[in-house]
């Protein structure tokens, strides 16, 4: 069963990665493993099934530009135009990806995990979108006066002993368990709602849900097993922060198996790209060149957070400069076969901790600067 990378869908946000690098972390880190793996280009994966994503499309002057080709130009504005991911991009709105979705939940349904099943909720006054079983303002467009409504949703009780998030659900080899993002997982309802009101997703009318949508933190789990399946692999590996997977894990526990494959998280912390400035100085003063100070940026610091899945300091930015140096410096002209393959059964373990360990690191550099071809213009720019 081999094991491929793929990073959390990022949001589909009016930012571009040029400016907020943090948002590739996910990615480059992804393929960074892949190519140490020597599995190929994997597909960079994209979510769009977002409130803000309406809200853009409802308030956009130009009324004639269909919400999917808003999509596809924002996701494209990312990259420069000479430059697109040699994997290709998936949204989670692909029809692969619904395809897959959809027989995921008929399969739910059929087994009785799943069910349908009236319930009150409340719907905005306004905009129809439904707030849920309390009363509060909407968050799609901020309106305060809901009313009362009762309609079929897709709803998953689950059972008490039931965990929505185990150790075994993430893919990091002798690293200790993170026990506090499993007690926070697990505080959802027992009655958890799998349709939202969306403009755009992947609706569950065949279902006889008219009007909704599958809930899009379970269809992030379903794009990554899409990917895997065009893929042909075995083992999905979502990189992803705690945040985030606290955020999804309850709502994609039923979408992280499919026909066998199973997918595991793969845990990375923040990057703080913002604080460096003083970095880019100490580079100068010390003579990094421009190569392997891209090389530090956005291909060393990606797999660091795999290691330090707390999150890197600004602080600790230096110290890890020097000692990318050191590594940079050991490599050796012809790596023994012996020690690559103890590299890639490591990293296909999820076992992260050579990072760390500068003659194993030096094994790992690649000869030539990291290109990702995301633009740096500001995004829709020509």
């Amino acid at each position: 069963m081999n094991v491929l990378y793929l990073n959390g869908p990022v949001q589909n946000g009016p930012f571009t990665i040029a400016g907020r690098p943090g948002k590739a972390a996910g990615i480059r880190a992804a393929e960074a493993l892949n190519t140490l793996l020597g599995t190929g280009p994997a597909p960079h994966l994209w979510n769009t099934v977002t409130l803000a994503g309406d809200q853009r499309h409802r308030d956009a002057p130009d009324q004639n530009t269909s919400r999917q080709e808003r999509e596809e130009r924002a996701i494209a504005a990312k990259y420069a135009s000479d430059a697109a991911p040699a994997g290709g991009i998936l949204t989670d709105t692909a029809p692969v990806v619904a395809a897959l979705a959809l027989e995921t939940t008929e399969r739910l349904l059929h087994d009785g995990v799943l069910s349908v099943r009236a319930a009150a909720v409340h719907l905005c006054a306004r905009c129809g979108h439904m707030t849920g079983a309390a009363v509060h303002g909407c968050r799609r467009c901020g309106h305060q006066e809901c009313r009362p409504h009762t309609r079929r949703l897709l709803v998953w009780d689950r059972p008490t002993a039931a965990p929505v998030l185990a150790r075994e659900d993430f893919h990091a080899h002798r690293a200790s368990t993170p026990r506090h993002l499993l007690t926070i997982a697990r505080n959802v309802p027992q009655r958890l709602v799998l349709s939202r009101t969306r403009d755009h997703g992947i609706s569950l009318a065949p279902l006889g849900l008219d009007g909704l949508v599958l809930d899009p933190r379970a269809g992030v789990h379903v794009t990554v097993l899409a990917a895997a399946a065009q893929a042909g692999a075995g083992q999905p590996v979502m990189t992803v922060t705690e945040n985030a997977a606290a955020n999804v894990a309850a709502y994609g526990a039923l979408y992280r198996r499919h026909d066998g494959t199973r997918l595991r998280y793969a845990l990375h912390g923040r990057i703080p790209y913002d604080d460096t400035a003083a970095l880019l100085q100490w580079c100068e003063v010390h003579r990094v060149s421009p190569p392997q100070r891209e090389l530090f940026l956005a291909w060393f610091l990606p797999l660091c957070s795999l290691h330090t899945r707390a999150g890197i300091a600004a602080a600790q930015l230096p110290g890890l400069l020097k000692f990318w140096r050191r590594a940079h410096l050991a490599r050796p002209d012809a790596p023994g076969s012996d020690a690559l393959a103890e590299l890639r059964r490591r990293v296909a373990a999820g076992d992260m901790r050579w990072v760390m360990d500068v003659r194993t690191l030096s094994l790992a550099i690649p000869e030539h600067p990291v290109t990702h071809g995301f633009a740096q213009g500001p995004e829709g720019a020509s």
